[in-house]
């Protein structure tokens, strides 16, 4: 069945073009309350930009409503806890806009270096006033970058260009990076005091709320210029007014404010400031990227794939290209750990050895874990409300890493104790079933996949290719394992449609099984 997306603002074609390909999709206009709430009854995906709010009073609405995302870089306007509470993925573009706020922190400090706003205004105003505009050249001057991250980095590069000595100011990058990027590492009160010119890139935390204030602008060089085009609030308005003022500040360069939308304030009574309403992600390339980037996340989502730009997802933060292939063999084997327990296990570790144990495979962990509740629940399992299940089942999922992976360049492994204190572990390698209870198997992890234990006897193989034959169903593949002659055996197969439970009690009964399951693979 066609998934209805359901889009609330404009975006861009070729967004619409990759949603259709494969959905359904309809707009709606996100500010009309109302037919907003209504749109969203059939809705699987909800698309929107800035404008729509999606809060629990719209989730609730929205009893299909599988995944959020917003074609564009904040949040602000998504309940993200009350998503996380139903299990709805929520979705940005991260990285859409970074190379347009990073240019327009550069047209903004090139504008300060330049009078180029106030000379422009006088100019169309009938004065001709060359003198009163004279500027100062970035060459040669010092360049101080408050947060180095993506788009202090793109600042930083082409403030290279212009022949600039770099600092900058980020606890969180290590010196030997700075240093690759020809940047030197400070401290915040040296950057004040070193710069030429400060352009600001962190994200608004309460932590980051007014990190330039009266302290740190009464520190600055003296005829300093100060860009913002991050976030409103990280450089403290009324103070900067005063220093400018003062005279202490030279210039400033504001694309962003504390309150927005903002047409009143002290700071545009200066002719050195140059300011912009917020137009940091305003171009047509930002746009489209946002629009591809969130159009192509809602369908991994619907396709019940992992969605690397899921900012509610607990995966350890960015996944590696490496690790990513493994998701779908992840949950695979902690849907076949469940059916193998019968049940929902005490604790369970999940032990990753071999070349990926030297990446961070926080992510399969999250995986195995969804794998697990997937036949146990009733609600829809997703990479989101699966820790939240094992939490409230006081269910522990732990995660190991190991160099040794045996034969295999990389394995994993899923352990847990039960209830009963029966132990139960499964393995995976190369997309394929590779050990179950310390029977080795070669199996594909694939398919509808049927288990047997039972003691080893002849005509085993041919009672169940005949049962299963009388009832219409195909064997794909088939592996039996055994410690010893007459000893404990495990049959696996993978046949290609689902079995009814009283078929596999029949065979189960049959060859006298004392541990059946079956476990549907197809749909990871």
């Amino acid at each position: 069945m066609t998934s209805v997306v359901l889009v609330t603002e404009e975006l861009a074609p070729a967004a619409i073009e990759v949603l259709t390909a494969e959905h359904e999709v309809r707009t709606v206009n996100g500010t009309d309350r109302p037919a907003l709430l209504n749109a969203l009854h059939e809705a699987e995906a909800v698309i929107v930009r800035s404008a729509t709010r999606i809060d629990a009073e719209a989730l609730r609405a929205a009893p299909y409503l599988r995944v959020v995302a917003r074609a564009g870089v904040g949040l602000d306007n998504v309940d993200i806890p009350a998503a996380t509470a139903r299990g709805v993925l929520v979705v940005n573009a991260p990285t859409s806009n970074i190379i347009s706020a990073a240019e327009q922190a550069v047209a903004l400090l090139l504008c300060t270096a330049r009078h180029t706003a106030g000379a422009s205004a006088a100019l169309k105003a009938g004065q001709w006033r060359r003198s009163a505009y004279t500027g100062v050249e970035i060459y040669g001057k010092t360049v101080g970058v408050v947060g180095l991250g993506r788009i202090g980095v793109l600042v930083a590069q082409r403030m290279a260009a212009f022949g600039a000595t770099l600092i900058a100011y980020d606890p969180y990058v290590q010196p030997a990076r700075a240093a690759q990027l020809g940047v030197r590492l400070v401290t915040l009160p040296e950057l004040i005091r070193e710069s030429d010119f400060i352009s600001v890139h962190l994200p608004r935390t309460p932590e980051t709320v007014g990190l330039i204030g009266e302290k740190e602008l009464a520190e600055v060089k003296p005829g300093v210029r100060i860009v913002n085009a991050a976030r409103g609030g990280l450089v403290d308005e009324r103070a900067l007014a005063e220093a400018l003022a003062d005279g202490r500040v030279a210039g400033a360069g504001l694309d962003v404010f504390a309150t927005e939308p903002l047409t009143e304030s002290p700071l545009f009574a200066f002719d050195t400031v140059t300011v912009t309403p917020h137009l940091g992600a305003s171009t047509v390339e930002a746009q489209d990227k946002a629009g591809l980037a969130v159009a192509r996340s809602v369908r991994l989502a619907l396709r019940g794939e992992f969605v690397p730009e899921a900012v509610n997802v607990r995966a350890g933060g960015a996944v590696d290209e490496e690790v990513t292939p493994l998701l779908p063999l992840a949950e695979k084997l902690g849907r076949v750990f469940t059916a193998v327990a019968g049940g929902v296990a005490a604790g369970v570790t999940v032990e990753v050895a071999g070349e990926l144990a030297a990446h961070d495979v926080t992510v399969l962990r999250l995986a195995v874990t969804k794998g697990l509740f997937a036949s146990v629940v009733a609600e829809r399992v997703t990479y989101v409300n699966a820790p939240q299940l094992a939490a409230d089942r006081g269910v522990e999922v732990e995660l190991a890493t190991s160099e040794d992976a045996g034969e295999h360049s990389s394995l994993i492994t899923v352990r847990g104790a039960l209830p009963d204190g029966r132990r139960v572990a499964v393995a995976g390698a190369a997309g394929k079933l590779v050990e179950v209870d310390g029977f080795e198997l070669d199996l594909p992890a694939d398919g509808v996949l049927l288990l047997f234990r039972y003691r080893d006897h002849p005509g085993v193989v041919g009672r169940i290719g005949t049962t299963l034959g009388r009832a219409g169903v195909n064997i794909g593949a088939m592996r039996v394992s055994r410690r010893a002659a007459g000893g404990d055996a495990l049959m696996t197969l993978t046949i290609d449609s689902s079995v009814d439970p009283d078929l596999l009690a029949t065979v189960a009964a049959e060859i006298g099984s004392s541990n059946s399951a079956a476990v549907d693979l197809r749909t990871v």
